[in-house]
């Protein structure tokens, strides 16, 4: 480590403020960041909040260079995610840095000698300690405005990866289109008409009146559609509750599409209003007057214009059955009742994943933007793989 390097482990009011305010500085002059709300954050490492610590651990450094913060960085495990990998893999995130490798590679190294300590032999970054649908990759396409919660970085942030060691592991695609009346595929809406023939297929949306029924529907497809890919838990109802209780002021019902088959949930699409274009003006800060801002702007200014699909879910039994191509059709009819979202945006399309990627295509969807998760195999002599195809 440099002689002029400090790292400062995060474990007081004081660091903690460091490590939030830090990003503010770097991207002043960058108009697209918008600075993450600083409790979404501190809920990702607060044992109380976050069920990963159940199974693992974390630890934040802000790294100083003559007394002035240049650099921050995470380092986390579970347990139970990392031995599902091929060799026991933790992960590092929330990384932000000036652009010297120096730095980068001070952090990275602290990052990794802590992961051997705690028994892991590789290590994924950037990405969050929890779920993959926020704070996860390293943009390298589509220097855009985020969306909510997803990671935006300076450019040169892949080199600082690449330069000391982390190779492409998988991309995540982020799709955009436009919300117009036409634009999928006419071949969509004649697999649509001819499923409105059976009379066992229905759709709905989310229903206000009764969250638990959809916090039900939505279990159940999960875990069946999603829970035995690799790295992805299933969820329990604990977990389904609280979801849709932290969604409760901010969902849209037209956003949450099930479908059914005799009254059985067997499929879902679950979007939310992008909060960025609201949010960017808060400076990381929702105390009172932002959570009634927020709530006025989103609820009666109806100032995002912008969709954000956030995950899409099949059980096995009705995969390749048409019912993708009903829900699409389901919507754009309730875009063409008044949806006022004129923009789609759907988040974490992985490359190993050439299903979904097929599936969105149909939606006249096009690449806006292409994050990288990148993979470190402490044993440098071990060949590395990029992640599976499912």
């Amino acid at each position: 480590m440099g002689s002029n390097f400090k790292l400062i482990e995060v474990n007081n009011r004081a660091s903690v403020k460091l490590f939030l305010d830090f990003p503010s500085g770097l991207y002043k002059n960058d108009n697209n960041w918008i600075r993450h709300l600083d409790t979404d954050i501190e809920k990702v490492f607060d044992p109380k909040k976050n069920k990963a610590f159940r199974s693992g651990e974390a630890i934040r450094w802000v790294l100083t260079s003559n007394g002035r913060p240049i650099g921050r960085i995470a380092a986390f495990y579970d347990k139970k995610s990392s031995e599902k990998e091929e060799q026991p893999t933790g992960g590092i995130g929330f990384f932000e840095c000036v652009n010297n490798q120096e730095a980068a590679n001070a952090m990275f190294d602290t990052s990794i000698e802590w992961l051997k300590n705690k028994g892991m032999e590789a290590v994924d970054g950037p990405i969050n300690f929890g779920s993959r649908e926020t704070f996860w990759g390293c943009l390298l396409e589509g220097f855009y405005e985020p969306v909510y919660n997803m990671t935006y970085n300076h450019a040169y942030y892949n080199k600082l990866f690449e330069n000391y060691g982390f190779r492409n592991f998988f991309n995540q695609f982020t799709y955009h289109t436009k919300l117009k009346i036409g634009l999928i595929d006419p071949k969509i809406k004649e697999n649509a008409i001819k499923l409105k023939e059976d009379a066992d297929i229905s759709f709905g949306n989310h229903d206000l009146k009764n969250p638990k029924k959809t916090a039900d529907n939505f279990l159940e497809v999960f875990n069946a559609a999603w829970a035995k890919f690799p790295g992805v838990k299933p969820l329990t109802q604990k977990h389904a509750d609280a979801l849709f209780k932290s969604l409760k002021h901010i969902i849209d019902p037209k956003l949450l599409i099930f479908a059914y088959h005799k009254q059985r949930p067997i499929a879902f699409f679950l979007m939310i209003p992008d909060l960025n274009p609201i949010i960017k003006k808060f400076n990381g800060k929702l105390h009172l007057i932002n959570k009634l801002r927020l709530l006025y702007d989103l609820k009666v200014r109806k100032a995002s214009r912008r969709a954000l699909g956030l995950i899409f879910g099949v059980v096995p039994e009705f995969q390749g059955k048409k019912i993708t191509d009903g829900m699409i059709n389901y919507f754009e009819e309730e875009v063409g009742k008044g949806v006022h979202y004129t923009d789609l945006e759907m988040n974490w399309i992985g490359d190993f994943n050439p299903r979904m990627i097929n599936m969105i295509k149909n939606l006249n969807a096009d690449i806006r933007k292409v994050h990288v998760t990148y993979r470190y195999l402490f044993d440098r002599k071990k060949e590395f793989k990029r992640a599976k195809i499912i």
